[in-house]
């Protein structure tokens, strides 16, 4: 029997079956081992490429380009500003290498994984 108020009216039900709670998988991990001394550290990142080229990761409007062909630029160096939804997004030199040609310029709408510049 279980009591159950509908509107402010209270009513007796008898419930015939038994309510099972459905069961809740659980997430298996591999524990993290902290960099310590007795293991040693191990490299996350590699080594900036050279060559190449720059791709857009977001759709939006281009405001601004910070580079010129023929530029060496270096991992990490200001390349392209981009507004997408309001917000001025930078994007940075993710590899080194020297401006072979600029795939856009100024006011162009560019969409997500578009060439926005070709390196050497």
């Amino acid at each position: 029997m279980v009591e159950v108020s509908v509107n402010g009216i209270p009513y007796k039900v008898e419930i015939d079956r038994t309510v099972s709670l459905p069961k809740t998988p659980k997430l298996v991990q591999s524990p993290s081992i902290p960099s310590t001394d007795i293991t040693p550290q191990t490299k996350k990142t590699v080594p900036p490429r050279q060559g190449g080229v720059i791709k857009s990761p977001l759709p939006g409007i281009i405001l601004d380009i910070h580079v010129k062909e023929n530029e060496q630029i270096s991992h990490g160096q200001k390349l392209v500003t981009i507004e997408a939804m309001k917000m001025e997004n930078v994007i940075f030199a993710d590899k080194e290498g020297t401006v072979k040609s600029i795939k856009v310029k100024k006011g162009d709408n560019i969409l997500e994984g578009d060439v926005l510049i070709e390196l050497t």
